[in-house]
């Protein structure tokens, strides 16, 4: 049954106010001076001491709830590891594939087809060890710039250190890669012209470790920056070529740079270091010169200490919708 009403349509009705009267509002006014209705810090005790949820600790204690999830940062890394190629027939195998078929075809492109390798003793290992080491810092590239931004839903359900999402990246590259290494010397050891063993390769495992800090410093960095500004990943495909061409990841720069500042500088660059690093390492048999030492660790400590401090200013901003 619809009830009717005249004079005006059921969408202006309004619901009518009731008016209290006295003794109603004495009884409001007797419980206010009761306990039921007391101040907050009375009721739940003392609040001056909360935080909103997801506001920025101070640095200190900053680091020591990263410390105290150590242990689901590394399970989450290693999980998403596992479950990258789980789609795939071939399944872990592909982490191992898709660089040593992309050193293929630089290979194929540069070295037989261009012609880069005339005059060098083992191309081959020049290019294989500069691709398979030069995907853990592009892929940390790549991918630091949506890692705040894909991890929305977990960010605004739990209250945790941001820090973690990309140290979390970092490790889960560094999984991979340490898979990709034990290939990559196998490859070199293998292909001729054969390189030799030796002892120095023990200092491989020194510039990894400095790779992995510069690297996280690189995600720590571009995280916030691709959080602020969301176009910046449509870009990173293009950084990341450019960087390959600077940093002397499929030819020697030495070659086509004769010009002595533009040489410096693409010889001051973090990446062109490390690889130089490796290689001198893999291919020579021979420690790095302490300058290079000195460089590789000066940018680890620089970009991981600036790279820190930018993600950790913006940490009360990660849970909102605005940038």
């Amino acid at each position: 049954m619809t009830t009717q009403y005249r004079g005006r349509s059921s969408a202006t009705v309004r619901r009518a106010r009731r008016t209290l009267d006295q003794d109603e509002l004495r009884f409001l006014r007797e419980m206010e001076t009761t306990h039921l209705a007391g101040r907050v810090t009375d009721l739940y005790g003392e609040t001056r001491h909360l935080k909103p949820m997801g506001g920025r600790a101070p640095m200190g204690e900053y680091l020591a709830e990263v410390w105290q999830r150590r242990h689901f940062i590394m399970r989450e890394s290693r999980n998403k590891v596992l479950s990258r190629t789980n789609d795939t027939r071939l399944g872990p195998l592909w982490l191992v594939l898709s660089p040593i078929l992309l050193a293929a075809f630089y290979w194929l492109i540069f070295g037989v087809v261009l012609g880069v390798s005339r005059g060098m003793d083992n191309f081959v290992a020049f290019i294989i060890i500069g691709i398979l080491m030069f995907q853990f810092t592009s892929g940390t590239l790549s991918q630091s710039v949506r890692c705040i931004v894909s991890s929305k839903a977990m960010i605004k359900s739990f209250s945790y250190p941001r820090a973690a999402i990309p140290i979390s990246l970092v490790i889960r590259e560094l999984l991979a890669q340490v898979l990709i290494i034990v290939v990559m010397m196998v490859m070199i050891l293998a292909i001729p012209p054969h390189v030799t063993i030796s002892t120095v390769w023990l200092f491989v495992p020194v510039v990894l470790v400095l790779q992995t800090l510069i690297n996280l410093g690189i995600a720590f960095f571009f995280a916030r920056f691709g959080f602020k500004f969301p176009d910046v990943a449509q870009a990173m495909s293009f950084v990341v070529r450019v960087l390959m061409y600077a940093s002397g990841v499929i030819f020697p720069v030495e070659r086509f740079l004769d010009h002595p500042t533009a040489l410096a500088i693409v010889k001051a660059n973090p990446v062109y270091m490390i690889l130089d690093a490796y290689r001198t390492i893999l291919m020579e048999n021979t420690i790095p010169d302490l300058s290079t030492w000195l460089g590789l660790a000066a940018w680890a400590v620089g970009l991981l200490s600036f790279g820190f401090i930018y993600f950790w200013q913006a940490e009360e901003d990660y849970a909102r919708d605005e940038r």
